[in-house]
């Protein structure tokens, strides 16, 4: 049996404005080369999924980090943490494209890189790492897991997330992968047309599948709407999507 293993811990990157925020990177051991995931946690936090997830990617053969939007919060539990910044109406859109683009500079400039980076979040995080791909063009693929609030009501403009994203879908700069439960209010199976609709209507290279039975935050094994026939599924096609566009 060939050896393996991976390197895993804790560090430090530049972020939005060059502040230092804390991240959590895996990869495989060697020397590579292998293809970059960064991974935007979702609303409740930089917690224990995040961590599994990266390590799950660095165990398929990718270097891969989740950056803390809510370091300026402070340290503590993942949950705490998040409260604090329900209560503060979020992360700012423009701070998360700055420290979501430190963590891809990050892995851009480690010797081991295969030259490919692409970004993946849930939730919150999906309709971040679909925002980050229209605001730059910094990566090679992008997906979104059931992004919540992609499509904005015209009341849901706060002054962190002031633009709905699927008003910058004309900019998005790489292929897309979407991922969502028809049970799901958040995006509901209406706001998952729109999406895919504008989509369409600027040419976009994509490809979205939703899942019957399955609602919001279906991958979330520790939680009730875990849906493991169709969380399979999706990591499949997770794998497949990021084989094809950045380790092919």
């Amino acid at each position: 049996m060939a050896y393996e293993g991976m390197i895993a811990e804790t560090l430090s990157i530049n972020g939005h404005n060059n502040e230092m925020v804390s991240a959590y990177a895996a990869r495989p051991l060697g020397s590579g080369p292998f293809p970059g995931v960064v991974l935007i946690h979702h609303l409740p936090g930089w917690d224990e999924f995040y961590r599994e997830a990266t390590r799950k990617f660095a165990h398929h053969g990718y270097a891969a980090i989740s950056h803390n939007l809510y370091h300026r919060l402070g340290e503590g539990n993942a949950a705490d943490v998040a409260a604090k910044a329900r209560a503060e109406g979020g992360v700012a859109d423009d701070q998360m494209v700055g420290d979501t683009e430190g963590a891809v500079q990050w892995l851009r400039a480690q010797p081991w890189l295969n030259g490919k980076v692409g970004v993946i979040g849930s939730c919150s995080g999906g309709r971040q790492a679909f925002l980050y791909a229209c605001k730059t063009s910094s990566i090679d693929a992008v997906i979104e897991l059931w992004g919540g609030r992609v499509v904005q009501a015209e009341d849901d403009r706060p002054e962190k997330q002031p633009v709905q994203p699927i008003d910058m879908t004309a900019d998005l700069s790489c292929p897309l992968l979407g991922l969502f439960g028809n049970e799901d209010r958040a995006p509901n199976p209406e706001q998952v047309d729109q999406h895919e609709e504008e989509l369409k209507k600027h040419s976009k290279d994509y490809e979205f599948h939703r899942y019957d039975g399955a609602g919001h935050g279906f991958f979330y094994y520790d939680r009730p709407v875990y849906c493991i026939e169709q969380a399979l599924d999706g990591w499949q096609k997770v794998f497949a999507f990021f084989e094809k566009r950045l380790a092919g």
